[in-house]
């Protein structure tokens, strides 16, 4: 593909020669003569200057180069809109794989691409061009969109409810038993009926082996766009607003509510009955254990802003100097 086809593709402008073929993507240390790669952050700027990529991405603002450049205002949006030009995933083809199980109640809509071992129970109702690769299970009463592409192994339990255009990565769970158990007098554990469904908006995608719990009333809820990364979990009754994204191993204790525009870094988490604020972001492995007002940024278990935590660490490091002056001055020296 000729750059300057690429350049209209991403409406950037191109500044250097417009026909130079390219052949593919590739990132900014391993990118070889014929392929584009893009910088987005400033700290990149050195390798941008010595990059054997025939063309980069960059921002509108950055540094001239050797090498010819796209300019645009999100070069890592550009960048991903690339990949797209060069990578064509697998088609499935619409029909119904002869071992899959359907039942007659079941409502399917056109175009449907129905893989092996597949299982779709009473009373589902599923929209139109839907792909359900092999083993996908879709339990009784479940409503899902059209658009709707579940990977293998992929699952969602009864009667939950999927909007348009959402993507299930394989082993994915949707509408799992949330985690909820009443002592009893004896001192056993006695389960409640997890009885409310979980519910995903449109846009959503739900990552490898994440799970999204049902509620033990009410609904979980997952709002529009929000994306899930691989073994997070969402505990019941809890709702993750619109555009949030919760990163690989993070954790929603049950009832948690998230704001729009959120992000939970990897391994972050949350205690149970707490509200989190739209476009707060909180940092990896840190622990949210009080509601947080929106816009702040949380560090550290547990949790505090982000600041105060880096001056926390700061002094942290310095604890055992600091602790050395301090018996040099006030403690004999045998202790």
């Amino acid at each position: 593909m000729k750059l300057s086809q690429i350049a209209a593709a991403l409406d950037a402008r191109l500044d250097g020669p417009a026909d130079i073929e390219i052949v593919g993507v590739a990132g900014i240390e391993e990118a070889q003569r014929g392929q584009i790669t893009f910088v987005s952050n400033p700290k990149y700027a050195a390798a941008a200057k010595n990059t054997r990529a025939s063309a980069v991405i960059v921002a509108e603002n950055f540094p001239a180069l050797s090498a010819p450049t796209l300019r645009t205002k999100n070069p890592y949006l550009a960048f991903a809109r690339a990949i797209e030009l060069f990578y064509q995933p697998p088609q499935y083809a619409p029909g119904i794989h002869p071992s899959a199980v359907i039942d007659s109640s079941a409502r399917v809509g056109k175009n449907a691409s129905i893989g092996a071992y597949v299982v779709i129970y009473n009373d589902v109702h599923i929209g139109d061009n839907c792909v359900l690769l092999p083993h996908v299970v879709i339990y009784p009463g479940a409503r899902i969109g059209n658009n709707f592409f579940a990977h293998a192994h992929a699952v969602v339990r009864e009667h939950c409810r999927v909007g348009n255009n959402v993507v299930l990565q394989n082993g994915a769970i949707i509408g799992a038993d949330g985690f909820g158990f009443a002592r009893n007098n004896a001192g056993e554990w006695h389960k409640i009926v997890q009885s409310g469904p979980a519910v995903l908006g449109d846009e959503v995608e739900v990552q490898a082996n994440a799970c999204v719990d049902r509620a033990s009333v009410g609904e979980t809820r997952i709002e529009h766009g929000a994306k899930i990364d691989n073994l997070a979990q969402v505990g019941h009754g809890s709702k993750v607003g619109s555009n949030t994204l919760l990163c690989a191993q993070s954790g929603l204790a049950g009832s948690t509510e998230v704001g729009k525009n959120a992000v939970f870094a990897g391994q972050a988490g949350s205690a149970g009955h707490v509200s989190i604020g739209d476009g707060v972001v909180v940092t990896a492995q840190s622990g949210i254990l009080k509601d947080v007002p929106a816009g702040k940024v949380m560090s550290g278990s547990p949790a505090i802003e982000n600041k105060q935590w880096l001056r926390s660490i700061a002094l942290f490091n310095k604890l055992p100097e600091l602790a050395k002056a301090v018996r040099g001055k006030n403690l004999p020296e045998d202790e």
